[in-house]
């Protein structure tokens, strides 16, 4: 980051955490190995990869061979909800889902549509979270698989995972996947009772192109990469041995630092909802009850894109929907699900905290956002 920029777009990515970067560095030069290699070096990196996938597996409370190293949380997902579909190719079958969730999630099950797959789309009520009432409604005998965001990467909406899952382990056949991306390392994740589950580095301070899916050891799944019996024959492919050696620590360090890390967020949150109440062009989008971390709101008088622009000339690094729509010119289609109008979604701003984050810098986005607002907003 250059100097006097501020940054508060860490739901889209965080700087990764300096324990971690010197350790890859570290490493790049001595194991470039092929991990799958029988001559002594190949060997043990391999073993160096399985301890960290044991560290990892530990930290979860679960089993090692549980734990499935990706290039992410999008194909951790995909791997997850295509995976089972394309065991049920022939007679298909009906999946149930948010209108809410991320790309990665929602995208998968628009193609699965267009194979003749059959999936609900549940509604969110206007805080953004799913109702259980009606993904009981929505189950069906034939119903494969639920999967649910447990937080809204764009207004950090919580959804009632515990009484979801309760739900469907007790009243149904179906599997259960969760997209935990935006949870990890901010709010506690428990894997009990939940089939399987995405996770990615590059939100915790870890390094891009590492993710993991969880999944519980009995379930098939039909690899998306076919290749040769990496990753328990789940996932073909050199493995990129380094980065997933650096999950386990990356995990680590961002459970050590949850709680902690969670108080200063929320003090962050509060200071910047009460500067910003008293702004009579803001409306919020965000509540107090979701994951402080993330606070949603649109102004009335700004469209999204030019208030984004005056701000970045002013030197803040912010978004407006999730970063994988920032370039569209559409709505955010998770404010126009909780039922808010055109004009409100296209004015949505994006805030997102970490450890990192100083009250100096939220204090200083205020100033800048109060003095934008008065210098370029009009009546939308």
């Amino acid at each position: 980051m250059q100097p006097n920029r501020i940054y508060l777009d860490y739901a889209s990515t965080t700087p990764v955490h300096p324990e971690i970067l010197k350790a890859y560095k570290g490493l790049l030069d001595v194991w470039f190995v092929n991990s799958e290699s029988l001559y002594q070096e190949g060997t043990q990196l391999h073993q160096l990869m399985e301890k960290s996938r044991a560290q990892t597996a530990s930290l979860f409370g679960v089993r090692p061979n549980e734990i499935i190293f990706t290039s992410g949380a999008s194909e951790a997902s995909s791997m997850a909800i295509k995976g089972v579909a394309f065991q049920h190719l022939e007679k298909k079958g009906h999946f149930i889902t948010t209108s809410v969730e991320h790309s990665s999630v929602t995208n998968c099950f628009k193609q699965l549509e267009s194979l003749g797959f059959d999936v609900t789309w549940l509604n969110v009520d206007q805080s953004g979270k799913v109702s259980v009432e009606e993904l009981k409604q929505a189950v069906r005998p034939d119903t494969l698989l639920i999967s649910v965001m447990m937080v809204n990467n764009e207004v950090g909406a919580i959804n009632p995972i515990n009484e979801i899952k309760a739900f469907v382990k007790k009243n149904t056949h179906a599997l259960l996947h969760v997209d935990c991306v935006q949870a990890l390392g901010k709010i506690p994740v428990d894997l009990k009772d939940i089939d399987m589950a995405s996770f990615s580095a590059h939100k915790i301070h870890g390094l891009k192109g590492s993710g993991i899916l969880f999944c519980r050891q009995h379930i098939e799944l039909m690899p998306l990469i076919c290749g040769g019996q990496q990753e328990f024959g789940r996932r073909g492919g050199t493995e990129n041995a380094l980065v997933n050696l650096m999950f386990a620590k990356t995990l680590r360090l961002a459970l050590e630092n949850q709680k902690k890390g969670y108080e200063h967020a929320k003090k962050l949150f509060d200071a910047a909802w009460n500067a910003l109440s008293e702004c009579p062009e803001i409306q919020f989008n965000s509540t107090k009850d979701g994951l402080p971390h993330i606070l949603n709101f649109s102004c009335s008088t700004m469209l999204s894109e030019v208030l984004m622009n005056a701000l970045n000339t002013k030197g803040f690094c912010i978004s407006a929907q999730s970063t994988c729509h920032s370039k569209s010119k559409s709505p955010s289609f998770v404010l126009k699900s909780m039922g808010y109008s055109d004009q409100r979604a296209l004015s949505s701003i994006r805030l997102s905290f970490s450890h990192e984050t100083t009250l100096e810098e939220v204090e200083s986005f205020i100033t800048a956002l109060k003095e934008c607002i008065k210098k370029y907003g009009t009546r939308l």
